[in-house]
């Protein structure tokens, strides 16, 4: 590992294990935590390229009235995301199909408002490889499943064992547009594993988010909560976002993987929130391409489900 790598691997490591202690003892609130798993199975029932991931948050907070508070730092997220990514055929695949990729990431990030517009900032640690251990889980998961598991030539041919670095940010700004209808535009940048600039909005019918905090899953798109709001009954989600990728460490330049001009993502959901807390989530992402190479587009679907007894 590059030295710069590993003093940064450790800057991050350390603050994200010692964050919920330093939290809790600096007069923090635990508000709540969130969870959203993607899979391919849910969607198209390909097993195929951003083919799974699960994304969870934790959040704390010492001014939290119903909205994030107005100064950075005041409101904490500690975010977790595991994430495969394969070419189209686990056994042999095409030449030219990406290959496959296990990410493991966490990182801290904080919440905050500045006026009416909603900031979201914060740096994740991504590691990938064998060292992750996703594979292992992979094939336990497709034991169930009677999946396929990758080939000794896929195996051999993955991202190999590293850690990047990633800088996040949001910008984003929500607007009615009358009755139960609200639409948030945003901006999102990302700089490390993959390096991106994204513009895209998002649409709510219905009460979903109002009163709590909503976060964005990296893969699909579909934002999921953290702090539960008040709203009960369902709520529609639509969504859209393009994507500039300048750099990507899953498609690397130096295998001859050439990025497509553009990365398109469409989505739409439903959320039922009962009393008790008992809630469910639906969610189907339109993926475009992400490589000039890819033979087309997929499906995948994601779910939150949340019992309480």
């Amino acid at each position: 590992m590059r030295p710069v790598y590993a003093f940064l691997t450790m800057c991050l490591l350390c603050g994200a294990i010692m964050a919920p202690a330093a939290a809790d003892a600096n007069g923090y609130d635990r508000l709540g935590h969130g969870r959203l798993l993607t899979n391919d199975l849910f969607g198209d029932g390909n097993d195929r390229w951003r083919t799974g991931s699960v994304a969870a948050s934790y959040v704390w907070s010492r001014d939290w009235q119903g909205r994030a508070p107005e100064r950075a730092g005041d409101l904490l997220e500690l975010r977790l995301n595991a994430e495969i990514i394969a070419p189209e055929d686990l056994r042999r695949p095409a030449a030219g199909d990406r290959p496959l990729a296990n990410a493991l990431s966490f990182g801290l990030h904080t919440h905050f408002n500045a006026g009416q517009t909603e900031v979201a900032l914060g740096g994740d640690l991504v590691v990938t490889g064998s060292q992750t251990g996703l594979t292992d889980i992979q094939r336990t998961v497709h034991n169930v499943v009677d999946g396929t598991d990758p080939s000794l030539q896929v195996r051999r041919a993955q991202i190999g064992n590293e850690v990047f670095p990633t800088a996040v940010a949001e910008i984003g700004r929500e607007y009615r547009m009358g009755g139960p209808v609200r639409i948030r535009p945003f901006i999102e940048g990302r700089v490390g594993a993959e390096t991106l600039l994204r513009v895209g909005a998002d649409m709510v019918i219905g009460s979903l988010g109002e009163g709590g905090l909503m976060v964005r899953d990296p893969v699909s798109g579909q934002r999921y909560r953290t702090i539960p709001g008040e709203g009960l009954g369902l709520s529609f989600i639509l969504g859209a976002d393009i994507a500039h990728v300048e750099h990507s460490e899953f498609l690397p330049k130096s295998r001859g993987y050439q990025l497509t001009d553009a990365r398109t993502r469409v989505r739409a959901g439903a959320h039922w929130q009962g009393e008790g807390g008992t809630e469910l989530f639906y969610g189907l992402t339109w993926l475009d391409k992400e490589f000039k190479a890819q033979r087309e587009n997929q499906f995948v679907g994601s779910v939150r489900l949340g019992i309480k007894f």
